[in-house]
């Protein structure tokens, strides 16, 4: 008979690969490069650059990519050193070291099969996957292995399918977003978990280098899991006793803890040697703008805001956090690295400073850590199952979060369903769309509105309505939706005519702003479009002001008649104000039939 725990192993094995299979992106659909795309293409370049045009230093073969393939709207990949002249690549190259194996995989069957060898076809887009895709199944099976002596069979198999099921990691393994860096860098938390304590039971030079290589490895991939290093440092460590007892251990195996910190640095020496390549200098920080705010962390939103907080859309690691207590009881030698080292990657997770992390599911960045917090995940369910009338009080809830989990993995995952706006969120829409897997087109209208009446309106009246039919000069967009003319706004016109209304406060409780539009095409960038906005005001100063971008629920080319409510404010305004923004590089956008109508 199987075990609880390996059978959880294998259906995790099974539902990776069937969902990597169901949700492959056909050949033709939509983005060119369906796997080395936005920020995995960034790790990525280093092969094909290296490998097959040997142009590390200006990738003259970016435009021909660019046009190719579009892994993105811009070249956002690398930037020109203005000391140098040269390119840089924006990341790190240890995912890319990574995925050399698959990548010279590809390259030698790429031509034989008919395909170009250009590092960006379909034979290297799959090897990506591919990879990825073997590395989440074997994160989970060494997962299994460090949890199942010390947890037992149940709270093993449980850990295992809520992390897969109960959190954001499947949208980010080999299954979903493949070619990034966290499904590779929780396998290697994994593989250092269960070295760490093995290294100190029997101590030798394989485990030590092993360890050494690992946390390199891992720093060459993501700089911030240097924290890594924590793990094999503090393993044990808990009272003055057992601090002595590590010295005099470090006192006798030293040539190990050197061999350990050669092995790393070996393999992060990478780094700085390309870095010298290309610039002529040794550190160069390749993130440019972007950093940390150490002072001023997004702990709050960053954990809990409908934008993308870890906990709103993992909300079962809380049962991992809440682990912590019963894992001091059951594994005392892993409670204090495991801690500290959590308290920290939490913190410089979200003191980035761009902590939406390109707008990822549930703060992806987080994914790193679940191999370590699969301990006191693991340790939780031990507790529950030890008390039979909580473990029947929790099941539902924990039936319910997997069920969540994966139900926001079918809205996330390349393929999928894609209500999800990851980045974009808000209550209101979460609300409306939870647990559907279709909605009205308009109800993405939401993601910038926030607010949605769904009630009987009443007295209902008109503040402001135009037909557009004489628009300032250069703005008459034809063919018209109705009548001669169309509100068409592009560069050259990048805004209407700001309308005003007066209005006082108490007159009514809701407005709508609503509209007749087409637009031929949607854009990537959700800046980059026409914008509906509504301003109340009390004389010039704005009080409250709402933005929607219309081409988020504009589809096909059809004209659409739109809408989306707001409330005024609870603070003094004698007017309000009515515009049409454009931001872009094209005009696609008509609008007819504008109005703004006030209801109770």
């Amino acid at each position: 008979m199987i075990s609880p725990s390996r059978w959880a192993a294998w259906a995790s094995t099974a539902l990776l690969l069937v969902l990597t299979w169901w949700y492959y992106p056909a050949p033709q659909s939509g983005n060119k490069s369906p796997v080395i795309n936005w920020d995995a293409s960034g790790y990525y370049l280093y092969l094909p650059a290296t490998l097959i045009y040997h142009d590390l230093r200006e990738l003259n073969f970016r435009d021909a990519y660019m046009r190719d393939y579009a892994p993105t709207p811009d070249f956002y990949q690398a930037y020109r050193d203005s000391a140098s002249g040269h390119f840089v690549l924006k990341y790190p190259a240890g995912l890319a070291l990574q995925e050399l194996p698959f990548f010279l995989a590809a390259h030698a069957v790429a031509a034989p099969l008919g395909y170009l060898p250009d590092g960006f076809s379909a034979p290297y887009q799959l090897a990506v996957k591919l990879g990825s895709l073997l590395v989440s199944v074997l994160g989970f099976w060494l997962i299994r292995r460090a949890l199942l002596p010390r947890f037992g069979e149940w709270p093993t198999a449980g850990a295992l399918l809520i992390l897969l099921l109960g959190t954001n990691y499947l949208t980010y393994s080999g299954a979903g977003h493949a070619g990034m860096t966290h499904s590779w860098l929780l396998t290697w938390y994994a593989a250092l978990l269960l070295l760490t304590p093995a290294f100190y039971a029997r101590p030798n030079w394989a485990r030590a280098i092993g360890i050494g290589a690992i946390i390199g490895l891992m720093t060459l991939t993501r700089p911030t899991a240097l924290l890594a290093v924590l793990l094999p440092l503090l393993w044990g460590l808990g009272t003055r006793a057992a601090l002595r007892e590590r010295l005099t251990f470090w006192r006798q195996h030293w040539p190990l803890l050197l061999a350990a910190g050669a092995a790393g640095g070996v393999l992060l020496s990478l780094q700085p040697l390309y870095w010298h390549y290309a610039t002529g200098r040794w550190i160069v920080y390749s993130y440019q703008e972007q950093g940390f705010n150490w002072l001023k962390p997004h702990l709050f939103d960053g954990i809990f805001s409908f934008r993308t907080g870890w906990l709103m859309y993992s909300p079962l690691m809380v049962v991992a956090l809440l682990g912590f207590g019963p894992l001091r009881r059951q594994q005392p030698a892993a409670f204090w690295p495991l801690l500290v080292f959590t308290v920290l990657f939490t913190y410089v997770t979200f003191a980035w400073n761009e902590w939406l992390y390109g707008g990822g599911l549930g703060a992806r960045a987080m994914i790193d850590s679940y191999a370590v917090l699969a301990w006191p995940l693991a340790a939780a369910l031990r507790w529950l199952l030890a008390r039979p009338r909580w473990a029947v009080a929790a099941a539902p809830l924990l039936l319910l979060g997997c069920a969540y989990g994966y139900w926001l993995t079918q809205m996330a995952i390349p393929g999928g369903q894609g209500l999800l706006a990851a980045g974009d969120m808000n209550r209101t829409y979460l609300r409306r769309i939870l647990f559907r897997y279709e909605v009205p087109d308009e109800t993405r209208l939401l993601l910038d509105s926030n607010s949605e009446f769904t009630g009987e309106a009443r007295n209902t009246r008109v503040l402001w309505q135009q037909d557009f039919e004489q628009p300032a000069p250069g703005l008459c967009g034809t063919p018209a939706l109705q009548g001669a003319c169309s509100l068409s706004l592009d560069a050259q016109h990048p805004h209407s005519t700001e309308w005003m209304v007066p209005v006082q406060p108490g007159q009514f409780t809701w407005v709508r702003a609503s509209a007749q539009a087409r637009a031929d095409q949607t854009e990537w960038d959700m800046n980059r479009m026409t914008q509906y906005v509504v301003r109340f005001r009390r004389g010039q100063e704005v009080v409250k002001e709402r933005t929607v971008r219309l081409q988020r629920a504009l589809e096909g080319g059809w004209p659409r008649e739109l809408h989306f409510d707001m409330r005024p404010p609870q603070a003094d305004f004698d007017n309000v104000s009515i515009t049409f923004l454009y931001y872009g590089t094209s005009t696609n956008l008509l609008l007819d039939n504008a109005r703004l109508e006030a209801f109770d």
